[in-house]
C-alpha cells in the first residue's frame, strides 16, 4: 500500500482537486483506493455529500483512544459515489483538536497507526491536509511515503511554498527515511503574466522537485464537484485531467523506481 499526502501550509491552492482527481485516475488503471480527510473544513468529505457538521464517526474517532483496533478503524470507512474509491470522512470536531491535543504524547502517529490495519485492503491511500502546522498535518506527513504539494502559479502562492518547504526540512530531521515531495503547480493561466512568471520562478528555485505536469485553470473541475464526481469521469477529455494523467504516470513512474532501487 503506497500512501501519498497532499499539503501546503496556504488555502485555496487545488488541494482537495488533486486527491480526487488522481484517485479517480488510479482507479482507472485498476488501483482500489482509500482517501482521508484530515481537514476541519470536510472539503474532501463534502466532495462526496457527506456533511462534516453531522457526520457519526471520522477521523477525530482516531485521537480519542491511542490504542485502536482494526475494527475500530475500519469501522470509520465509507464507501462513496466511485466503486473503488472509499472514504475516511472529516467532522467539524477536528478543528478542537489542537487544544485537546496539549499535553498528550503520541497523537502525530495516530494515522499512520491506523493505515497499518488497511495494508491488505487498498493500493493506494490519498489523504488531504489542512492548511495548518499542526497535529494533523504531523499526522498527514508522518503518514506518506511521499508528499504531493500543489503551489497555485501566482505570487503569494510562492512565497507560502517557502514554509512549507522549511517544514518538509523540519520533518527530514526526525524521520529515519527522507520524505520525498514533488511540487505541483496549480491554476495555471498562460494568458496571464502572473502566472508565467511565477512557473517560471519555480522552476528556477526548485528543479529538481516541480513537476512537469502543470494544471490549468478549468472549469471541468468546479463542474465534477458541483455533481460528486471524479472530474475523469465526467470528462476524460479535459484539459485539466490531461495535466494530471500526466503528474500520475511521473508519479508511478518514480514508485516503480524506488521499487528497482
Amino acid at each position: 500500500m503506497r500512501v501519498w499526502s497532499v499539503a501546503n501550509q496556504k488555502g485555496g491552492v487545488g488541494k482537495t482537486t488533486t486527491v480526487v482527481t488522481l484517485a479517480g485516475l488510479l482507479t482507472e488503471v485498476g488501483y482500489r483506493v482509500l482517501l482521508v480527510d484530515l481537514d476541519p473544513h470536510g472539503s474532501l468529505t463534502s466532495y462526496f455529500r457527506f456533511d462534516p457538521d453531522e457526520i457519526e464517526r471520522s477521523v477525530y474517532d482516531l485521537f480519542e483512544q491511542p490504542a485502536l483496533t482494526a475494527p475500530q478503524v475500519n469501522s470509520l470507512i465509507l464507501k462513496t459515489s466511485h466503486e473503488s474509491i472509499d472514504l475516511m470522512p472529516a467532522s467539524t470536531a477536528l478543528a478542537t483538536l489542537e487544544r485537546k491535543a496539549v499535553g498528550k504524547e503520541g497523537l502525530g502517529l495516530q494515522v499512520a497507526k491506523a493505515l497499518r490495519f488497511l495494508q491488505d485492503r487498498y493500493d493506494f491511500v490519498l489523504i488531504d491536509s489542512p492548511p495548518v502546522l499542526g497535529v494533523l498535518m504531523v499526522n498527514a506527513l508522518a503518514a506518506c511515503q511521499h508528499l504531493l504539494v500543489p503551489v497555485q502559479t501566482e505570487y503569494l502562492a510562492l512565497r507560502g511554498l517557502e514554509r512549507m518547504v522549511r517544514t518538509i526540512e523540519m520533518v527530514n530531521r526526525a524521520r529515519r527515511q527522507k520524505l520525498t515531495h514533488t511540487i505541483i503547480p496549480t491554476f495555471y493561466d498562460r494568458r496571464t503574466q502572473a502566472s508565467v512568471s511565477s512557473l517560471r520562478e519555480l522552476y528556477q528555485r526548485y528543479p529538481d522537485q516541480v513537476s512537469g505536469a502543470v494544471i490549468p485553470v478549468d472549469t471541468k473541475f468546479r463542474n465534477a464537484s458541483i455533481k460528486g464526481l471524479v472530474p475523469s469521469s465526467l470528462d476524460a477529455g479535459s484539459r485539466g485531467v490531461h495535466a494530471y494523467a500526466r503528474l500520475l504516470r511521473q508519479l508511478l513512474e518514480v514508485r516503480k523506481a524506488g521499487q528497482s532501487g
